[in-house]
């Protein structure tokens, strides 16, 4: 299993004194650049191939808090990927000094062309470095539905006119 470490800051807690809710967003962010960085998909490679990470959500589940003076991992294994690499699902887990699991989560996201501006499939040989990520027990190959599960859709405002 990939894992970071990170010393909590004084900007990564909230008014509670614990960790906020962007840190651990950051934290993930921050895990899975790394493993790219450190598997030949640092930015020459992304920008190469005109490819960007998107993220379509982040469910997370926190168990307990973490606070500052110790530090915490994070986890990354690969929960799901598309045939043609579009589509990924990481899971991360938060573990404190002691190796306890204080937070989880699912994460689901997919490559975009940066002057396309749309989803698409990663080259053969990102691919093949992407399904290196160590994998979930449950991993499963992805399809477009899987990323639709949750049934979500965009609801506009209806602007009145002056």
């Amino acid at each position: 299993m990939y894992t970071k470490e990170f010393d909590i800051r004084w900007s990564d807690i909230d008014a509670n004194r614990h960790l906020a809710n962007s840190a651990y967003i950051n934290f993930m962010s921050h895990t899975r650049m790394g493993y790219f960085m450190e598997n030949g998909f640092d930015q020459h490679e992304l920008a190469k191939n005109n490819l960007g990470p998107v993220v379509f959500y982040e469910h997370i589940y926190y168990f307990r808090e973490a606070f500052m003076g110790k530090p915490v991992k994070v986890s990354l294994e690969l929960k799901g990927l598309s045939e043609d690499g579009m589509y990924f699902e990481f899971l991360h887990n938060f573990y404190d000094h002691k190796g306890r699991n204080f937070a989880s989560c699912e994460a689901m996201g997919g490559w975009i062309d940066l002057k396309e501006r749309k989803l698409t499939g990663l080259p053969a040989h990102m691919r093949k470095d992407i399904d290196k990520i160590p994998h979930t027990q449950d991993f499963r190959i992805l399809t477009k539905e899987d990323t639709r599960k949750f049934g979500k859709t965009p609801k506009d405002l209806e602007l009145k006119s002056a």
